[in-house]
């Protein structure tokens, strides 16, 4: 038992490695694939010079508009649809129930180019927008903090004590997503609220009005952000330089970025990829102190056992029989702690996902790696000490009697 151990550890460490590690990468993909791998996504930025080289420096001017997003409909052939959307942060309120919420005004594309799915009640339609409706979709935490005891669907909730909306509609409850730059900001989506998108041009204009440290801050946004549909995975990339050529020329302030889900998505597999790998190597170092354990073992079970492999000798046995012996001793003594490391590793795993509340995803293909990983290690460990063994004068091992 004490010679297993060291592949026992390491098999087990070996497999919850890979499981944490692609528990990471499942994650990280899954965040990206919400943005979709058919999307490009442009950002409204403020530009760097804050606007001090604008006449009505008091003003701010900056960031998509909607004449941007029809010139690019109507100009780039593999665009199938592109979906505005404008956001500010305002506090909303139901009665005593208060908190800070992240505003979207959206079209009704925007549920589907977003995944977004529907507990209760409906998404905006276009007939809420064509009439420019108060209604509003409140986000799963910000239904529960505002109606922790009621249906919020009928109700009415006041937006910056300005205008009340009424409720038609609570999203499923979503993990963080990756956000819109190219940073991959944490973006917690179940805070928001989202309404139409010309109701929020009728009701709070063009012009956003901020509140900081004592001073008043004034800016121009007509689009916070824009997801664009591209007909075929294929064309993502061309598309994008395309995008790229047409906003150049409107925006020589570079008020805007460029994201595309696509690229984030292949550069998060290689990184988790690596990273996975990386774990994996570090927990491989318990398996080959493991083998060198054991050939330390198989070396002097040999000397041990010299009077046992002079009297095979004397018998009959051939060298090739000796060695067969002390190699199959090794790959049996591998196996057998690799068997007993696999069992830890998957008890482990789950020990790490119910006490430290660390997501693990099991791969079959770990759980073989690892073990055939032990019966290789004892294989190549056991050969030396099979040859030792196999090499001994049968005359010196009998006089050992």
């Amino acid at each position: 038992m004490l010679t297993m151990l060291g592949i026992v550890l390491g098999v087990g460490s070996v497999i919850v490695m890979l499981a944490i590690g692609e528990a990471a990468r499942f994650e990280a993909v899954q965040q990206i694939q919400q943005l979709g791998a058919v999307n490009i996504i442009v950002r409204s930025v403020k530009p760097s010079d804050d606007g001090k080289d604008v006449p009505d420096q008091w003003l701010l001017a900056y960031g998509v508009t909607r004449a941007d997003v029809d010139r690019l409909c109507t100009t780039i052939p593999t665009i199938l649809n592109a979906t505005p959307q404008r956001e500010f942060r305002k506090d909303i309120r139901h009665d005593a129930q208060k908190l800070e919420a992240r505003v979207v005004a959206v079209l009704p594309t925007y549920q589907t180019m977003n995944g977004l799915k529907i507990i209760s009640g409906r998404f905006i339609s276009q007939t809420d927008n064509d009439r420019f409706d108060n209604v509003v979709v409140l986000g799963a935490e910000t239904a529960e903090v505002l109606f922790p005891l009621q249906d919020p669907v009928g109700r009415s909730v006041c937006i910056d004590d300005k205008y009340y909306y009424r409720v038609i509609g609570v999203t499923q409850t979503r993990s963080s997503t990756a956000g819109g730059s190219s940073s991959l900001s944490s973006q917690n989506n179940n805070r928001d609220v989202y309404i139409p998108f010309d109701t929020d041009r009728v009701r709070n204009g063009e012009v956003l009005v901020y509140f900081k440290a004592g001073t008043i801050t004034f800016e121009r946004l007509q689009v916070s952000q824009v997801t664009i549909e591209v007909d075929r995975m294929e064309n993502v990339q061309k598309t994008a330089e395309l995008i790229r050529g047409t906003l150049e020329q409107f925006h020589p302030r570079k008020d805007y970025e460029i994201v595309v889900p696509l690229e984030l998505l292949e550069r998060a597999e290689r990184a988790q990829r690596v990273f996975t790998l990386v774990l994996g190597a570090i927990a491989s170092i318990s398996l080959i102190v493991g083998g060198i354990g054991i050939m330390n073992i198989m070396l002097a079970t040999v000397t041990e056992r010299t009077r046992e492999i002079g009297l095979h000798r004397a018998l009959g046995a051939k060298r090739r029989d000796i060695a067969w012996q002390f190699l199959v001793e090794t790959v049996t003594l591998s196996s057998t702690g690799g068997f007993l490391g696999v069992c830890l590793g998957l008890g482990l795993s789950h020990a790490v996902t119910q006490l430290f509340a660390l997501p693990t995803i099991l791969r079959a293909w770990s759980t073989v790696l690892a073990f055939g990983v032990s019966a290789v290690v004892g294989l190549v460990f056991g050969v030396y000490p099979a040859l030792r063994a196999a090499r001994m004068d049968p005359i010196e091992a009998l006089r050992r009697f």
